[in-house]
């Protein structure tokens, strides 16, 4: 067929066949009868030359030797060395080794066997880091922390700063006294690894360059799963995708500085796709100063607050096709009053709300659905199970441009409960569903007081900022 090619053999050439099968047999046999008594000279120049035709450097030849109980960060860091020097991979055999203070050139790549080469950190300052580096390579070893303090120099067990091009393949990284892996200034992917058991967060990521972090399980952290930062507002573009997180705790405390599964500060342009988060302390997604986010296609499972949030200063939010079960709040797009606005919430599932959260209830409080505020869609979610109201729209005289339309919602407390104080901006509410709305389809509040009765029923003809029409009351 045309484009495809086929290896047969040719009964037209039967010389050229027996010639190859010669050629093939001569060269089996000469090597059969290779000396039995190569001197030791001879046999360390045939490995070294397997080695060459592999590109790599194994471990054994740089005198490390797995399970030794001694330290050998000094054998280490010569086979890192010689290895990186020779543009070869430094392949590490199954078994443990105990290593401290690993510095990285560039052109560092390790190797080992995934869930059989294990290094565990002695815990003398740090764990590995490279600075300046244009590539460094980790892939298919694990390196435990052991719990162990860190320096005041890194943040991270495995700390990569100024890396032009970072690859972390098949790794697991456990009990780090700090983060897990901290990315500083850099750029390339962390994919297929397994990060738990962090004393900060399993992935530490500021001001990154081009970084994709996808296909990873962080679990079981004490303050974030997964944090993408920057220290001044700015372009980022990291793309987290596909990751699963699960378990992190707030151990630090606050009211969600931490306990956030997939954290971005002030990084923008960034997409949050595709990602399974479930039982963070705060929210399984949060999004603070981070303009142009996209958070689509998620799963945020029994968060402790709210589960999806875009806050304070950001310009441009989608969030869509996202399923959120439990939390006290579903979405919150919010911060108005600090210039949080422009988004799009489309095609959401939300359902099986709680009106307690991880601090006692301030401003609205829990049980809400979704909170939006300015400059934003709100179309095509479902939400079910929101106990205080399915929709709070604005927040005093911070709410303008509003456009809730085609939504359904069922089994909450109230519907939709929309701001009427003075100087609060334009919001129309049509063509949505609402059955088993007990304390009304669309009311009025001033704040978190409704002062208003059913304005699905009787209008809005009071507040000429709402429009209200073709809603329907099941």
């Amino acid at each position: 067929m045309s484009g495809m090619s086929k290896t047969s053999f040719n009964p037209r050439f039967p010389e050229m066949n027996r010639r190859a099968l010669l050629a093939g047999l001569s060269a089996t046999l000469a090597a059969a009868v290779l000396p039995a008594t190569r001197t030791d000279a001879d046999a360390a120049e045939l490995s070294f030359s397997r080695v060459d035709l592999r590109g790599g450097h194994d471990a054994d030849l740089a005198g490390l030797l797995p399970d030794a109980a001694d330290d050998q960060s000094r054998r280490f860091q010569a086979a890192i060395i010689e290895a990186a020097a020779a543009g070869r991979i430094l392949r590490l055999p199954p078994g443990s080794f105990v290593i401290s203070n690993i510095d990285l050139p560039d052109g560092a790549r390790i190797i080992g066997v995934p869930g059989a080469t294990r290094l565990i950190y002695g815990g003398r300052g740090h764990g590995m880091l490279a600075e300046g580096a244009r590539r460094i390579e980790l892939s298919g070893f694990t390196f435990d922390g052991a719990n162990q303090r860190l320096g005041g120099h890194v943040t991270g067990l495995i700390h990569l700063r100024g890396v032009a091009d970072a690859v972390i393949e098949d790794m697991e990284i456990a009990g780090s006294a700090g983060y897990g892996l901290t990315l500083e200034a850099s750029g390339g992917r962390i994919n297929r690894s397994e990060i738990s058991g962090a004393g900060l967060a399993g992935i530490y990521a500021v001001e990154s360059r081009s970084l994709a972090i996808t296909d990873n399980h962080v679990r079981d952290c004490a303050n974030g799963g997964i944090l993408v930062h920057r220290w001044s507002t700015g372009e980022d573009g990291t793309i987290i995708a596909r990751n699963r997180v699960a378990r992190i705790s707030a151990r630090s405390g606050g009211t969600g500085q931490n306990g956030n599964g997939i954290n971005i500060f002030r990084a923008g342009n960034v997409m949050v796709t595709g990602n399974h988060v479930s039982d963070c302390a705060f929210s399984a997604i949060r999004a603070n100063q981070a303009s142009n986010i996209q958070i689509t296609s998620n799963q945020a499972i029994r968060s402790g607050e709210t589960a999806v949030y875009a806050e304070f200063s950001f310009e441009g939010a989608v969030i869509a096709s996202n399923l959120i079960d439990g939390g006290a709040v579903g979405i919150s797009v919010a911060n108005f009053n600090e210039g949080g606005r422009l988004a799009a919430v489309q095609g959401n599932i939300i359902r099986n709300l709680s009106d307690r959260g991880p601090y006692p209830a301030q401003h609205a409080g829990f049980g809400i659905g979704i909170a939006i505020e300015a400059d934003a869609a709100v179309s095509g979610n479902v939400i079910e199970g929101a106990p205080k109201w399915g929709v709070l729209m604005g927040w005093g005289p911070f709410l303008r441009a509003v456009n809730f339309t085609g939504n359904t919602i069922r089994a909450c407390g109230a519907g939709v409960a929309v701001s009427v104080v003075e100087g609060a901006g334009a919001a129309l509410v049509s063509d949505n569903m609402f059955d088993a709305v007990p304390g009304g389809a669309i009311v009025g509040c001033r704040w978190n007081d409704v002062v208003t009765g059913d304005l699905a029923k009787s209008g809005a003809g009071r507040f000429p900022h709402l429009t209200v029409e073709r809603n329907r009351i099941a």
